[in-house]
């Protein structure tokens, strides 16, 4: 019997020449618009893998997510839920519905979001995804994207199949915070020199571990936070665009 566990992909650079610092980045509604926990639902389904009424509860919570947020309760049934459903699946199943859509999922990277990571690798920091997503797809879109690296949520795999249980804590909440803090140790960084982005109330933790937060098309609760805490706000799609004409000042004579 063979247990792997996926260490946490570093790309972009000669191995071992970590940066300094770096810039932790949620996936959902911070980097992408959407969820990809649902992309991966959706090719399951289209594969045969799951029935029509769990995609359409996916489907539902993928919309809640995408206006409402995030929630505990929500992503604890998704950890569950997704844990059972490949137990026993073969690693190469999974990595085959990754092709077929981890290309389009780096299509919604959104620009606002383009620019924060363009202004981190400015900075000389290395730009991580920090997601509850699996690392198989995480690693993968972080890659694709031009990121020197990914943690995620990892689960266990004996004889090239899953075995339906983790390997280290789920990575939400507390458990994002373990991560980097496991990341930074092995890599040297300075959580007081990190940053991290969030759109998230639950990332309230990650937020608050390193020197340096940043929220990206925050939640309610998040949005009531962030200005107390002196935390800049980055506004995407429309509440961008009358951001920016809020900022840009009238001409004479009007």
């Amino acid at each position: 019997m063979h247990v792997a566990i996926h260490p946490p992909p570093f790309f972009g650079r000669p191995m071992n020449a970590y940066a300094p610092s770096a810039a932790f980045f949620d996936l959902d509604r911070t980097l992408i618009r959407g969820s990809a926990n649902f992309a991966l639902a959706w090719e399951a389904f289209k594969a045969g893998q799951v029935p029509k009424r769990q995609l359409a509860k996916d489907a539902v919570n993928a919309l809640s997510f995408i206006f409402a947020g995030a929630s505990d309760n929500r992503s604890e049934r998704l950890r569950e839920r997704i844990l059972r459903a490949i137990a026993g699946v073969p690693v190469v199943d999974l990595e085959s519905l990754g092709d077929r859509f981890i290309p389009r999922l780096a299509r919604t990277v959104m620009p606002e979001a383009r620019t924060e990571l363009d202004r981190q690798a400015a900075a000389g920091r290395d730009r991580i995804i920090v997601s509850a997503s699996p690392i198989e797809i995480v690693g993968r879109l972080a890659k694709m994207i031009g990121m020197e690296g990914a943690v995620a949520t990892t689960a266990e795999i004996t004889d090239g199949r899953y075995t339906g249980q983790l390997v280290g804590p789920f990575c939400y909440g507390e458990g994002k915070v373990a991560a980097i803090e496991q990341l930074a140790s092995e890599r040297g960084y300075d959580l007081n020199e990190c940053v991290a982005y969030s759109d998230s109330i639950s990332d309230l933790p990650l937020l608050e571990s390193v020197g340096e937060a940043v929220v990206i098309n925050p939640d309610r609760e998040l949005r009531k936070i962030a200005p107390k805490r002196g935390w800049r706000i980055v506004e995407v799609g429309k509440r961008a665009s009358r951001a920016a004409r809020r900022a840009t000042p009238r001409s004479l004579g009007q």
